[in-house]
């Protein structure tokens, strides 16, 4: 495509915002950029995730299967990130507050007991969606608690290899 195809746009976009006219140029550039090594842009947009109690694993799995599709970035900056919320560390981009504090605990029926072998299994299940480190942390000790939490602060998990969020910015 040549640049003369865009010498009407080139003459409108004399007489508004300049800036206002790059939309239109990059959408009627774009199909000529084809094969072009361009680095892609991430338009999904951030997940925010604020104080988070937790909820059903099945639920949740959704969640993270919907959020791994689309690559979205993940940030946990609420004050608490409890029970299926921990599932978030695993995610492919994600980071976390040094404030928030973490709650792990084993899984559990909303009714009824778990037999040992749903136990085990649904144990991995939520470990799988934990870096290796926590993973292991958690089969090994985390799992163990039914009720109440096993409470961690960001700065700690920070310190065993997830990303620090930046700091955000406060409107003046």
């Amino acid at each position: 495509m040549e640049w003369k195809a865009f010498s009407g746009l080139r003459s409108a976009c004399r007489h508004v915002r300049r800036s206002l006219c790059i939309l239109p140029l990059v959408v009627a550039i774009a199909p000529s950029l084809q094969g072009a090594s361009a680095a892609p842009v991430n338009v999904a947009p951030t997940v925010i995730v604020g104080n988070d109690r937790g909820g059903f694993i099945r639920a949740r799995l959704k969640e993270l299967r919907e959020i791994r599709d689309s690559g979205q970035r993940v940030e946990i900056r609420g004050k608490v990130c409890f029970s299926t919320c921990t599932m978030y560390l695993g995610a492919d981009d994600v980071c976390i507050s040094p404030k928030t504090t973490f709650g792990f605990h084993g899984p559990a029926m909303a009714i009824g007991r778990m037999t040992q072998a749903q136990f085990d299994y649904t144990s991995r299940v939520i470990a799988s969606h934990y870096p290796p480190s926590i993973a292991q942390w958690y089969m090994a000790e985390g799992r163990t608690r039914i009720t109440g939490f096993y409470r961690m602060k960001g700065e700690q998990l920070i310190r065993l290899g997830i990303e620090s969020c930046p700091a955000q910015i406060s409107p003046r």
